[in-house]
């Protein structure tokens, strides 16, 4: 399918007829992009709701249509400049292939101010001739080339990448769109169209008191099946609230504890802590101070005092050597007097008094010439020197030693905890982040409650509903025996047994494809494609998930902003491809809040590769020049055209060429 022209007349701000001619070149250099550029304002969404509108009629998701009815939907597209007795009219014109031709279709839709019965006048023609059969069957028809469906994976703009960025899980439009792409919505369809099969049945069989009970039973079902499903949309859109809530709570808590609320929560135990450091080390350097008054101060003499040590010893035995001599003098002394008692002759009394005089003038000269004694040192200091040397001077050292390790430690942790007390936070800037981190952990704990109690009332109604429909069977098997609607009845339960399992491998087999498409067009699309190696898809929420090259999931919360919008262009892009539809693109403001890099990566890789046909809506500060003259130099644009809109006469022109 290729669009190849719009004409818009008195529809928005364009007043009278406008064309723009959509078809793209598709000859050996493929160019697919249609670029249209104007000012927020200047009617480039107006475009967007015009293809809807053409495509689906009162079925259009349209921007500004909000609740309104289709009829005062259609008066508010006229354009306010238009004459009375003038209709506004949208014309969409495409190439569809089928069976292997192509065929020219053009849709006309026109309306005037305040539309008869609510509704515009459609016209179909193919190949430049009405046909009313196409007409007829418009609805039908369009389902099979773009389902409406999942028309949001082609016809988008930035403010639904934004949304799909910055939700944990898709909005309700992807989310529907993924479901109708796998071909989920066909087997909840047939579920149903069974469960109506199965009560035409039993009213077939039913005599007419039966059929009354059996009505009054379906009618409470129904109800109580309604209610089942209220609370599945509350608890679904819980469940969203509550991942949000539980992400919000997680960077507050990261917010907490990088700006010092954590450390100013415990700043008193940090105090104490602290104060208790600093008395320990008091007590060490009193224990050195007391060191240091005993011998510990020695140690820094220690060569001098083993000096001192072997002087003292010489002095000792030279003490020892004068007091033996005077005890060998008076023992001559003794001697010579008892022998002079004796009867011996006064000669040899001389020749041993000469002896002994003798040997004794050889000992006190020895005595007399050593000069090394100037110390004067006793028994009781020797010892107390010796005491020092060998025990006390070493163990002091010993001790000094330990003592300075620890004291060095205990300065360490004195020093950490002060640079933690000044890092804490103000009391003011504590209690600003103690009360967000509250409040979001409130927010998380209320949406928890809120949750068990829908889970509570879910599973409450869901087994009301199961008796009910237990009560609706045993009825009719009580009282309906007609064997061939009874086998038809019977054997619903086990087709929709099988249709469920046959859902679940359908739903596996996609979206494992599913995966692989946005894996690849994520890992593409990201300039740090080392950043994730594998995107996987929740098989009921549809909630991504990323995971690094070690298989470890990454937080999206680590993507930038940039980063996450690439993520929802790439499950789009997926998406599309995984359609096996070959279809036109149409984006409005497509490049967000992406920095140059991610843009660049959007300008050279996604932009012209997306489709055979890429209809860009543009600001000038989106697809600025350096972005423009990129695209032009890779050949990708076929035709630029440029929104002017007057802001005196409240109308926009459609000019050719682009802002530059």
């Amino acid at each position: 399918m290729l669009f190849r022209e719009l004409v818009l007349e008195n529809f928005g701000s364009y007043l009278g007829k406008n064309t723009i001619n959509l078809l793209p070149d598709l000859s050996a250099d493929s160019r697919p992009i249609i670029l249209i550029g104007g000012m927020n304002g200047g009617g480039k969404t107006t475009i967007m709701d015009a293809i809807r509108l053409a495509l689906y009629g009162a079925r259009a998701q349209c921007s500004t249509r909000g609740s309104l009815s289709y009829g005062d939907f259609l008066d508010q597209c006229v354009s306010r400049q238009t004459p009375l007795v003038e209709k506004a009219r949208i014309e969409l014109a495409f190439q569809v292939a089928e069976d292997g031709d192509l065929r020219d279709i053009r849709i006309v839709r026109y309306w005037e101010r305040n539309p008869k019965e609510g509704k515009d006048t459609l016209g179909i023609l193919v190949n430049d001739w009405a046909d009313k059969a196409l007409l007829n069957t418009w609805d039908e028809y369009i389902e099979n080339i773009l389902p409406l469906g999942i028309s949001n994976l082609f016809l988008f703009d930035g403010e639904q990448v934004k949304e799909l960025a910055e939700q944990e899980t898709p909005p309700v439009g992807v989310f529907d769109a993924i479901q109708s792409l796998l071909g989920l919505e066909l087997a909840e369809r047939l579920a149903a169209d069974l469960d109506v099969l199965v009560s035409r049945k039993r009213r077939d069989v039913a005599t007419s008191k039966q059929l009354e009970a059996i009505d009054e039973i379906e009618s409470k079902l129904e109800q109580q099946q309604l209610e089942l499903i209220a609370v599945r949309a509350e608890l679904d859109k819980l469940e969203v609230k509550l991942a949000i809530a539980i992400e919000q709570e997680e960077q507050a808590f990261d917010k907490f504890v990088l700006e010092g609320g954590k450390i100013a929560a415990g700043g008193k135990e940090l105090e104490l802590e602290s104060k208790a450091i600093q008395i320990q080390i008091e007590q060490q350097r009193q224990e050195l101070a007391n060191l240091a008054a005993g011998s510990l101060p020695l140690a820094s003499i220690a060569p001098l005092l083993t000096q001192v040590q072997a002087q003292g010893s010489i002095e000792l035995r030279h003490r020892q050597g004068k007091a033996a001599l005077d005890l060998l003098v008076d023992r001559d002394r003794r001697l010579l007097a008892y022998l002079q008692q004796q009867d011996i002759l006064k000669t040899q009394i001389a020749n041993i008094q000469a002896f002994l005089e003798s040997e004794n003038h050889s000992l006190t000269q020895e005595v007399e010439l050593d000069r090394s004694v100037y110390l004067g040192v006793d028994d009781e200091v020797m010892s107390q020197l010796d005491n020092i040397l060998k025990y006390d001077l070493d163990r002091d050292i010993q001790k000094s030693f330990e003592i300075q390790t620890k004291l060095t430690k205990l300065e360490a942790d004195l020093d950490f905890l002060d640079r933690q007390i000044a890092e804490a936070a103000s009391p003011e800037e504590y209690l600003r982040l103690k009360a967000q981190e509250t409040a979001a952990r409130e927010l998380v704990s209320q949406f928890k409650a809120d949750k068990i109690s829908s889970d509570r009332r879910y599973l409450e109604l869901d087994r009301i509903t199961t008796k009910t429909r237990q009560e609706l069977a045993t009825y009719t098997e009580t009282n309906i025996k007609l064997k061939n609607d009874q086998h038809i009845i019977d054997s619903v339960a086990k087709v929709k047994a099988t249709l469920q399992i046959f859902k679940e491998k359908l739903t596996l087999k996609k979206i494992n494809k599913l995966e692989n498409e946005v894996t690849e067009c994520f890992r593409y699309l990201l300039h740090k494609s080392e950043l994730v190696q594998r995107v996987t898809i929740d098989s009921t929420t549809f909630t991504l998930s990323l995971h690094d090259r070690e298989g470890k999931l990454l937080p999206k919360h680590r993507l930038s902003a940039g980063e996450k919008q690439l993520l929802a262009i790439a499950l789009l892009w997926g998406l599309a491809r995984v359609s096996g539809r070959q279809l036109p693109i149409a984006i409005d403001t497509p490049l967000g809040r992406l920095d140059s890099s991610h843009r660049t990566n959007l300008i050279e890789r996604y932009f012209p590769a997306a489709s055979q046909q890429v209809i860009l809506l543009s600001t000038d500060t989106e697809v600025a020049e350096s972005e423009v003259a990129n695209l032009r130099a890779q050949g990708a644009i076929t035709r630029e055209y440029t929104l002017e809109h007057d802001p005196g006469e409240q109308r926009t022109r459609v000019r050719s060429g682009y802002f530059w």
